[in-house]
């Protein structure tokens, strides 16, 4: 078994692109919800609440050709790779395109701009705004396409198309191709780009906040005033490498991979099960080899629903107790559904690395219904920790956790 380590990291967010700046808006308790009144003309859609990325632009050397098959949420991804790729020092490596490079990565969907065209081919008949690259644009593996054509990779290709879990399954896939050593480098993480359609799933089955006027006090992980999920986009993107490889390049390390986990309710389609969620996290302890009492914090899924919420932090006290740090990033940023993973990975180890752990902003009373945690309120808190877990879960009972090491 090959030891797996992270030599690149990079996301793009609604309150910034690089952890000192959104450390920095964490600390300030500066939310990245907006209301979004260009969300009105849907009247049927209740929540006006989401968290944009207002100033993303491509970089000003992607050529047209480049940008023809991206539609945004793979434009977003791969501006993220190459922000990962710069960090672990591999982006003009002729090394990483000689197969010894993979990709995966996930969203929700594909660009939904592509889909309503073809919906509007299948409404009225006409083929307006469709081109060769359209399906390209919308198919669900758009992101880990786009990705390996854009920097030429030619290792294995993994799709992680599993809404709320494609990042950290994106992680904890590249992890295992890399541990059994099948190549020594990955791409990996996830992205979403923001769309009114991702609200509507929510706004559906009551699960949307409705604090239309008053953005910076929702979303509310774990709180008894919660109103329900506000949703986000961004891109979160690792790189991967095989222990010796890195070492060999003399690459920065930033943390090692040391679990995954990941299993099905094989119950629901929405409604989460305590008991799949406690034994993701099992099984990335058993493949750590750890006991539960190494970790030292755990980054919690924390949409701000009710039962997602409950779920989740009874699962987490069974396994670790009253005395275990939690916290959500969602809190800050909304949900960013294919993305949350990876970003969230990402906080992780750089909440690690620093000692200084962002808390769950908008968190004034647990719910009592939640399990009992050391939840992180108010501030920023300093701790030292050797283990960190990230766990993740999606519609149709898809479970994931994934474990890192500090790297002394």
């Amino acid at each position: 078994m090959k030891r797996v380590v992270i030599t690149g990291m990079a996301g793009i967010t609604s309150l910034g692109r690089d952890w000192a700046t959104i450390s920095k808006n964490f600390a300030a308790n500066r939310s990245g919800i907006r209301r979004m009144d260009e969300w009105n003309r849907f009247e049927e859609l209740n929540t006006r609440l989401a968290g944009p990325i207002d100033d993303f632009t491509v970089p000003g050397h992607w050529t047209r050709k480049q940008l023809r098959s991206m539609g945004r949420v793979s434009r977003l991804a791969v501006a993220a790779a190459e922000r990962a790729l710069t960090d672990a020092g591999l982006l003009d490596d002729p090394s990483i395109r000689d197969g010894s490079m993979g990709v995966a990565c996930g969203s929700s969907t594909g660009s939904t701009e592509e889909i309503k065209a073809f919906g509007n081919m299948l409404l009225n008949s006409v083929a307006d705004g469709l081109n060769a690259n359209s399906y390209v644009r919308m198919m669900p593996h758009t992101t880990a396409a786009n990705i390996s054509i854009f920097f030429g990779l030619t290792g294995r290709l993994i799709p992680t198309s599993s809404a709320c879990t494609s990042g950290s399954q994106g992680i904890g896939y590249a992890y295992e191709a890399i541990k059994f050593g099948r190549l020594p480098m990955m791409l990996a993480g996830g992205a979403e780009e923001l769309c009114p359609t991702e609200a509507m799933v929510f706004d559906a089955l009551y699960a949307t906040s409705l604090k239309n006027d008053t953005p910076h006090l929702s979303p509310r992980p774990y709180d008894s005033a919660r109103d329900g999920l506000v949703i986000g986009e961004g891109a979160g993107m690792l790189v991967l490498e095989e222990l010796e490889h890195a070492l060999a390049r003399g690459a920065t390390i930033h943390a090692e991979i040391v679990g995954f986990g990941s299993n099905a309710d094989g119950q629901h389609t929405t409604r989460p099960e305590e008991s799949t969620m406690r034994r993701a996290m099992e099984l990335a302890l058993a493949d750590a080899d750890l006991s539960p009492k190494a970790i030292g914090y755990v980054n919690g899924h924390g949409t701000a629903t009710e039962q997602g919420d409950i779920a989740e932090t009874l699962a987490t006290n069974k396994l670790f107790g009253a005395q275990m740090p939690i916290s959500s990033q969602k809190s800050f940023l909304g949900h960013t559904l294919g993305a949350c993973g990876a970003l969230e990975s990402w906080f992780s180890i750089e909440m690690m690395n620093r000692d200084q752990y962002v808390h769950t902003l908008n968190l004034d009373n647990v719910d009592p219904l939640c399990g009992e945690l050391d939840y992180l309120r108010g501030e920023p808190r300093y701790l030292c920790n050797d283990y960190v877990m990230n766990n993740n879960f999606a519609f149709g009972g898809v479970n994931t956790s994934l474990i890192f090491r500090r790297w002394n």
